[in-house]
């Protein structure tokens, strides 16, 4: 759930990113983070669907050995965003301050906690199929640095690279 909603996730990601927006003086960085606002909700949706295949099927030996009880008191196997430590998501967590050069220093700072988190996650998971989407997940989040480096350096006095990928959705077997 940690990349759902913890403080580092993409749901807090995406509302920052499309809150930033309405002050951001320039139209090509209101399009940028909107591009990737749009894109973070993307993720969260991947994650969320990880988090479904994983734990879809537990039976309730799984579940206590793997720690998951006291989240399954609440939300079953239901995808809740919340923070690794068992917080659930609030929008405490994210930045908005109107001012560009606060906001973009803090966006590079964020893409860079995303990261590591999934380099984290990497560490722990012997999965291959969650790591290759782990790792999607982790380049895109090293684009949206270099992309909001490019924003904060330029100012928006340039046109910003695109941002479209190829995204293959990962889709439930219900």
């Amino acid at each position: 759930m940690l990349e759902s909603g913890g403080p580092d996730g993409e749901l807090g990601a995406s509302l920052r990113y499309l809150s930033q927006r309405y002050s951001m003086p320039y139209a090509e960085l209101k399009g940028l983070l909107t591009d990737i606002g749009t894109e973070e909700l993307g993720h969260l949706e991947m994650v969320g669907t990880i988090v479904h295949q994983l734990t879809r099927n537990l039976s309730e030996e799984d579940i206590r050995t793997a720690g998951f009880d006291t989240y399954f008191v609440d939300h079953t196997t239901g995808v809740y965003p919340t923070a690794a430590s068992g917080f659930p998501w609030s929008a405490g967590s994210i930045a908005v301050t109107g001012d560009m050069i606060a906001d973009l220093t803090e966006d590079l700072a964020a893409e860079q906690k995303a990261r590591l988190t999934y380099d984290n996650i990497l560490r722990l998971s012997d999965d291959p199929d969650v790591n290759d989407a782990i790792k999607f997940l982790r380049a895109r989040e090293i684009v949206h640095f270099q992309r909001f480096g490019e924003a904060k350096r330029t100012r928006g006095r340039v046109r910003m690279p695109s941002l479209a990928v190829a995204v293959t959705i990962w889709v439930p077997d219900d």
